[in-house]
């Protein structure tokens, strides 16, 4: 698959551009439930955006890629987390709290969590798909390690994963209906993300007015309000029946009305990014994944100038530690640009790291009428991540081994905690593996946790499953923690698993 590569570079420009001009725009009107009436930019900018979260992540993800290489997964990102990310707010603090309390993703952003269902994933996918351009498994494998910091097994994930595979299918693909169809193949059908979803889109195909169809999200997707407050709901909407909701349900109707507002728009930038914001609720969020969606799909030498003029092409952070990144930040990049070029680099890595089907040229970029669309859906090793939200998953060089914590990692005085491991035999060799807990003293592992399994490749079958109750002797503080050694005799590997209990704090 060939890529013009001043085309890419424009769609990238035309990513962070759109992500700048949509959350500018939507930011007066953030967590208000109301039909808004923007058009254009309702603020004197004085030639600066906004500064914006939707964006600050991603800059936090850009250089640790840079400085720790390609292959990052979920544990090194929270390590970048607990030193940059600032917020303690809604599902940022949240995972935050319980990632100094020793969990792991995705149980950092499962406990006691009720932002899980929230808007703080899908906001950072562009990155993802920036860097792994037409291929969007690729895309989705990072924005699923991403997602799980602060959304565990939440509705979040499933928003991040949705956005970084259209997105990335969008360097490729043009057809709108073709990406939502490419971004939905790698969710679960039944998940409150992809219901949304087929109802904005069955809204548009029906012929109903954007109004219409957001009142349909509203009906069936609402989450609660800004702190439930009254004035945060308009007076028409308190009408229908809107001013109530679930706390923290708030992804899947922002991910459906940004699909309203990337159908309704029609093409047209101005529209798109309108309509988005002007459907309410989390305003910025919305209009700045569709103003990047929209870069992505038409470049920045498209958006309007009318546009860009009022806030240039700085980039202003809200959420992170600028005073450990650099000379007071000076590691981020300082406009779009710089962004930009950066981000080119890092996707060439990409592709040679990850062997991808990607060839930048300075000719025509390929005719993709002959690539399949298949080929542009969900692979098995998607599935296996999502069937893996109860615990972290490890991935080592021939397995990745699962842990299972089924209702959460906690201790308890009077009966047993159950941990359940699940472990795939990744590589074409069988293997019997040596497994050895090393535990604090006082700890009873039922069946005993000393014993050895054989692991058949992994076009043989399921993973082995194997399942404990963990009795804990008690202890002081928090946090209590184990190891799970995985040897295969006649090998010099070895594989080590972190077991780790808390206290119910709640």
């Amino acid at each position: 698959m060939k890529l013009n590569l001043e085309e890419y570079r424009d769609k990238v420009l035309g990513c962070w551009m759109g992500k700048n001009i949509g959350g500018t725009l939507g930011a007066p009107f953030e967590w208000r439930r109301q039909v808004n009436q923007v058009s254009f930019y309702s603020q004197d900018l004085q030639g600066e955006p906004l500064p914006n979260d939707d964006l600050d992540i991603q800059l936090l993800w850009l250089v640790a890629l840079e400085e720790m290489g390609l292959d990052l997964d979920a544990h090194t990102l929270a390590e970048y987390w607990t030193l940059y990310v600032t917020p303690h707010w809604s599902e940022y603090g949240t995972a935050k709290i319980n990632m100094r309390a020793g969990l792991t993703p995705p149980l950092s952003g499962t406990l006691h969590n009720e932002y899980k269902d929230s808007c703080g994933a899908f906001i950072r996918s562009e990155i993802w798909a920036c860097i792994a351009p037409g291929c969007p498994s690729t895309a989705a494998h990072y924005a699923y390690q991403d997602a799980i910091l602060d959304h565990g097994d939440g509705e979040g994930v499933y928003g991040e994963i949705f956005c970084a595979a259209l997105e990335s299918a969008a360097f490729v693909e043009k057809d709108l209906p073709t990406l939502i169809e490419i971004g939905l193949s790698y969710i679960p059908e039944d998940c409150g993300v992809a219901k949304a979803i087929g109802d904005a889109v069955n809204s548009y195909k029906a012929g109903k007015t954007w109004l219409e169809a957001r009142e349909n999200i509203l009906e069936k997707y609402r989450g609660l309000t800004f702190f439930n407050l009254r004035d945060h709901t308009s007076e028409e909407d308190w009408q229908k029946g809107f001013g109530d909701g679930q706390r923290g349900w708030d992804v899947p109707s922002n991910i459906g009305m940004l699909i309203i507002g990337l159908l309704y728009g029609e093409g047209d930038f101005s529209q798109t990014v309108c309509t988005a914001v002007n459907c309410g609720e989390d305003t910025d969020c919305t209009g700045a994944t569709a103003g990047s969606i929209w870069g992505i799909l038409h470049g920045c030498k498209n958006i309007p100038q009318k546009w860009i003029a009022p806030i240039g092409h700085k980039i202003k952070t809200a959420c992170l530690n600028l005073g450990e990144l650099g000379y007071f930040g000076n590691q981020l990049p300082a406009d779009i640009e710089n962004l930009t070029h950066r981000t080119e680099k890092i996707a060439h890595q990409v592709i040679l790291y990850h062997k991808l089907n990607v060839d930048f040229t300075e000719e025509q970029p390929t005719d993709l009428s002959d690539l399949s669309l298949e080929a542009l859906k969900s692979h098995p090793g998607t599935k296996r991540l999502l069937e893996n939200l109860k615990g972290p998953l490890y991935q080592f060089d021939f397995f990745d081994i699962a842990i299972d914590y089924g209702s959460g990692p906690f201790v308890y005085p009077d009966k047993s905690t159950p941990i359940k491991l699940r472990i795939y035999n990744t590589y074409k060799v069988q293997a019997r593996l040596k497994i050895h807990w090393y535990t604090p003293e006082g700890w009873q592992i039922t069946p005993p946790g000393d014993c050895q399994i054989l692991s058949f490749p992994a076009h043989l079958g399921e993973p082995k499953e194997l399942e404990y109750q963990v009795q804990t002797n008690p202890f002081e503080g928090n946090t209590q923690r184990a190891v799970v050694e995985f040897v295969i005799d006649s090998r010099p590997g070895v594989m080590l698993v972190p077991i780790i209990l808390i206290r119910d704090f709640e």
